[in-house]
């Protein structure tokens, strides 16, 4: 299929929050979707692709209706017993993600549209998902409460199926050991730098192969944003090592 538009691109369909309250039924988007096929008027794989994230969506609603524990618990309960962190720094990391003060561009740009617009790119949602509950090892549950807060389509169920799957813990999830590289999911999917610089300014004047990873730039390196908070290497293998120790205490 097509790539996905990147995230410096309006391309999402902006359909969510009428889908959430009620304004418009996913059967009426469905029919739509086939009508405008049968017109000529959406390319087969376009139409394939969104259809799959209107069935996820009610995949998702199912899953709430049978487990509706799964807003606060694990669906695979193996991960209850997960060590996450609970040391000192975890509360000023935790906000740092919040605020998009996390030194890791992408993520930055993510969370800060989020703030401004109640928006953010799907492949964005999922590169600051992984980064908070894999590289900073903070519970899902406490993103899955700043996205309910901040999304113009905050809905219980897909923010509950989506962070679990990024976690590693919910149904059909991705593997625990699929840990995002922001660094290079940002190279890959805004590889000119738009997206970070619209919403990043302190970068906007960085080169295209430094506005990813601004550390990389020893003396050119901006004073007015932060460091990385987290060294990508090392806390990736931190995760390992954390789902590691779970499997064994399982």
């Amino acid at each position: 299929g097509a790539p996905r538009a990147p995230p410096a691109d309006d391309g999402c369909s902006r359909l969510s929050p009428h889908l959430h309250f009620g304004e418009i039924g996913p059967r009426q988007v469905l029919q739509a979707v086939r009508r405008a096929q049968a017109g000529g008027d959406l390319p087969e794989h376009d139409a394939e692709h969104f259809l799959r994230e209107l069935g996820w969506r009610e995949f998702a609603h199912h899953l709430l209706h049978h487990f509706p524990q799964t807003p606060d618990q694990p669906l695979n309960a193996a991960f209850a017993a997960m060590p996450w962190r609970r040391d000192r720094d975890h509360a000023a990391d935790l906000q740092a993600w919040q605020r998009g003060r996390t030194g890791i561009p992408i993520v930055d740009a993510g969370m800060r549209e989020l703030w401004a617009s109640g928006w953010m790119h799907n492949r964005v949602r999922m590169i600051v998902a992984s980064l908070l509950t894999k590289n900073l090892l903070i519970p899902w549950q406490q993103g899955a409460r700043w996205f309910w807060d901040t999304l113009v389509d905050a809905d219980l169920a897909s923010n509950t199926l989506g962070w679990q799957w990024v976690a590693g813990c919910g149904a059909d999830a991705a593997p625990y050991f699929r840990i995002f590289n922001p660094v290079l999911q940002s190279q890959k999917f805004d590889a000119g730098g738009r997206y970070i610089r619209r919403w990043v300014p302190e970068l906007a004047h960085l080169p295209d192969k430094a506005v990813h990873a601004p550390w990389t730039m020893r003396d050119a390196a901006p004073r007015d944003y932060p460091a990385p908070i987290v060294d990508l290497a090392a806390s990736r293998q931190r995760a390992l090592d954390a789902f590691a120790r779970m499997r064994e205490d399982g």
